[in-house]
């Protein structure tokens, strides 16, 4: 297999001369690629998820251009670069029909699978704020809906629905009972947005932790990668899954309340800047919402079969899925204290 990523590599890179794997997300697959010219990121995208991607590659182009129109003080995330093949394409497609791009390397740089520190917390929050700061001005609808009904909580737990009725699977009773409680919660911010209350706008789409890049001499972060979910949406999306993925006590599983006042610090020391009144109030429906939706998610693919998230066994993603349920509970518990939390960050608040 590796003298068949090399010939891939080869196509962006014709000095590539090793290949080994890269990061661990669930679904591209992804490799670092040494070449002489430089080192860079070859990823095949996954046509099971992404079924255009030549609509990502366009939304990426889009994306690079805008950001490349601001003044340098004003850019203060490197966004990775995409590479051409020698055809001057940015996808090649293999002889099974695969799809591979390639993406400059963000040198000297990690990722975290888990939080060091709480100033690790407030910059995951500030880099998120100016990611959606510097495309507050980008119309969201010049970028393609590289995945249609992401993020669409009420499309989520019909498909559940649908999988419950044709599972052969044996329905987890903790897992459906808590479904059960809370969906009626799940069409919070699509009825804001129907409302006319929350607007659309560029979003990244998945910015856990591990999708931050830190420089490794100085601890700042440097990067926001993963950029195929990029597309219009609302930036509360955003906001609940950083959340999600940096506020939780890993020892425990419970909610983080200090993470959770730190992140949106500085998240909103950015997006201040363009919050409306409105945003500032849906903030804790966000931070709700999200860990149920990727538990509905995680719930609905293993009733599925484990079609969509990568798993090493089979009740991975029941696993998962209870873990993102316990965690929105532990914020259900926190209400409160949250949304004083909130009250203080909000202007006049």
């Amino acid at each position: 297999m590796s003298d068949q990523l090399l010939v891939i590599a080869r196509q962006f890179q014709d000095s590539a001369s090793h290949i080994v794997p890269l990061g661990n997300g669930l679904i591209n697959d992804t490799f670092l690629v040494t070449a002489a010219a430089q080192a860079f990121v070859l990823q095949r995208i996954n046509t099971q998820v992404f079924h255009n991607p030549a609509q990502i590659m366009t939304n990426l182009v889009t994306l690079t251009q805008h950001v490349a129109q601001k003044s340098s003080a004003e850019i203060r995330l490197q966004l990775p670069k995409i590479l051409s093949t020698a055809t001057n394409t940015t996808l090649y497609q293999d002889e099974q029909g695969g799809a591979w791009r390639a993406l400059s390397f963000i040198a000297d740089s990690e990722s975290l699978e888990n939080v060091r520190t709480l100033d690790d917390v407030r910059q995951a929050g500030q880099a998120l704020g100016h990611f959606h700061r510097l495309l507050s001005d980008l119309e969201p609808g010049a970028l393609h809906d590289t995945l249609p009904g992401f993020h669409i909580t009420p499309g989520y737990l019909q498909q559940y629905r649908q999988a419950l009725t044709q599972s052969t699977v044996t329905p987890d009773s903790y897992c459906a009972g808590f479904i059960t409680q809370f969906q009626h919660r799940a069409d919070d911010l699509e009825a804001a947005k129907d409302q006319g209350l929350l607007s659309l706008r560029v979003i990244h789409g998945d910015p856990k932790l591990n999708n931050f890049l830190f420089d490794v001499q100085s601890g700042q972060i440097t990067s926001l990668i993963d950029l195929d979910t990029v597309k219009p949406g609302l930036v509360h999306y955003d906001v609940g899954d950083c959340v999600r993925s940096c506020c939780q006590n890993t020892g425990t599983g419970e909610f983080d309340l200090e993470r959770c006042g730190a992140l949106l610090k500085g998240y909103l020391s950015e997006a201040g800047a363009f919050f409306t009144t409105h945003d500032y109030r849906y903030l804790y429906s966000a931070i709700r919402l999200i860990p149920f939706e990727l538990g509905l998610r995680f719930y609905t693919d293993y009733l599925q079969g484990n079609r969509y998230f990568k798993v090493t066994e089979p009740e991975q993603n029941l696993r998962r899925a209870a873990e993102q349920f316990r965690l929105c509970e532990s914020i259900m518990a926190q209400e409160p204290a949250i949304n004083k939390l909130i009250a203080g960050l909000t202007p006049d608040g």
